[in-house]
């Protein structure tokens, strides 16, 4: 992946985390789907809405539709990580040649002006692309529609070493009193856990490395930090935009947020950390017209006029933009999925404990964000925010889980 496109995609990520985590709510989103479907509207698009898709993009809109094509091309190269693009139009929509000539592969359909038909093609389009995770296609269609498009991108991943699991009664903050189910593990790995220092305050980051090229990671803040600014601060850190330092440099005490280090006496001469979390499931649907200036969309929208002579010599505004997202973060893996679409219409013994060793513990038992990171390019490919644990009586998608595992354990003796 090109570090221009990747820093462009990682620059929205933040600009996001900063408005979807503002309430504090349970959210997830990616900026990974909804970059590129701006960078082919912003190829076809001129006047105003063309300035305002750049400045969301990053990249000038000259060089836009390569840029799409090149990231999906290796998102979907990512082992765990599927990526998909559709477009539907109307039979008498006109589109000019050379901008349906950089379209990334993919679908390619054509909608028929019934709205019962079309938004079962489309929710099934949205079904399979996902595996299942996202079931409707997040746009209104009707027959003003002139044309969808969209972008799909699912991600499954196993824990390398998976945690254990049990009920949990959260003793402070402001899950107190509640059962949830708990996942803990240990390892000597101590700089798993790292501390970054932002203008808001500091934030440890717990990263959990995953079995294909994608590791997801925790971000805790003080108890009275804003979500946002949190979120934020952990995008920066995982990016390397800012410093972090890991638990085997950090001074002993509380060196950040729920995050405690001491020396103790073992018979062992390894160093450990002791993680305790919980299990989480989030989805959000999220309108990208609201801030529609936040993805370039301001002028886009207006049906006034048209904006995309690039696309179509018939006058087009976007008229809703949408994205459904869900993510999953449990005892064996981590999975998240988005569909993301924009639809244009018209205008034992006791031992000896000879060794002195550091033990460091973290805990994320108040709310936390999560980012899903690909390893090589920093990429963020998901971010949310957490703000209810998981009951344990809610979390029932083990047969779903272990039909999976099995299926993706049989793909790879194939």
């Amino acid at each position: 992946m090109k570090t221009k496109t990747v820093g462009a995609v990682n620059a929205l990520t933040s600009r996001w985390a900063g408005h979807a985590a503002a309430d504090g709510t349970d959210t997830v989103f990616t900026a990974a789907g909804v970059w590129p479907l701006l960078a082919l509207l912003a190829d076809g698009a001129a006047g105003p809405a063309r300035t305002e898709l750049e400045q969301a993009l990053g990249i000038p809109a000259d060089t836009a539709a390569e840029a799409a094509r090149e990231l999906l091309t290796a998102l979907d190269s990512v082992r765990g990580l599927r990526a998909a693009t559709g477009l539907w139009t109307r039979r008498d929509l006109p589109l000019e040649a050379a901008w349906s000539a950089r379209l990334p592969a993919g679908t390619r359909a054509t909608l028929s002006g019934d709205e019962d038909t079309d938004r079962k093609a489309l929710d099934a389009w949205a079904t399979e692309r996902t595996d299942g995770l996202v079931e409707k296609m997040p746009v209104p269609v009707d027959e003003e529609t002139r044309f969808v498009l969209a972008s799909a991108l699912t991600l499954r991943t196993r824990w390398i070493q998976p945690f254990e699991a049990w009920t949990t009664e959260i003793g402070e903050g402001p899950w107190a009193g509640r059962e949830v189910q708990g996942l803990s593990r240990s390892t000597t790995l101590l700089d798993r856990v790292r501390v970054a220092r932002a203008p808001g305050g500091p934030v440890t980051l717990l990263e959990v490395v995953g079995d294909g090229g994608v590791d997801v990671h925790l971000v805790l803040g003080e108890p009275q930090a804003p979500p946002g600014p949190t979120l934020q601060a952990g995008i920066a850190a995982v990016t390397r935009a800012i410093p972090s330092t890991g638990a085997s440099l950090l001074p002993e005490g509380n060196p950040g947020p729920g995050l405690h280090i001491r020396s103790v006496r073992s018979e062992s001469r390894e160093h450990r950390l002791r993680i305790h979390t919980v299990a989480f499931e989030v989805e959000a649907d999220n309108d990208l017209l609201d801030p529609a200036r936040l993805f370039g969309l301001e002028s886009a929208r207006s049906t006034r006029t048209g904006h995309f002579p690039g696309i179509s010599g018939e006058p087009l505004a976007v008229g809703s933009a949408g994205q459904s997202a869900v993510a999953r973060f449990h005892s064996e893996g981590f999975e998240a999925a988005a569909v993301t679409a924009f639809a244009a219409a018209a205008g034992c013994a006791e031992p000896r404990l000879r060794y002195r060793v550091r033990q460091a513990q973290v805990a994320f038992h108040r709310p936390f964000g999560f980012l899903a990171v690909h390893r090589t390019s920093r990429l963020v490919l998901a971010a949310g925010w957490v703000a209810d644990a998981l009951p344990p009586e809610e979390w029932d998608h083990e047969a779903e889980e272990a039909a999976y595992w099995a299926n993706l354990d049989a793909e790879k003796s194939d």
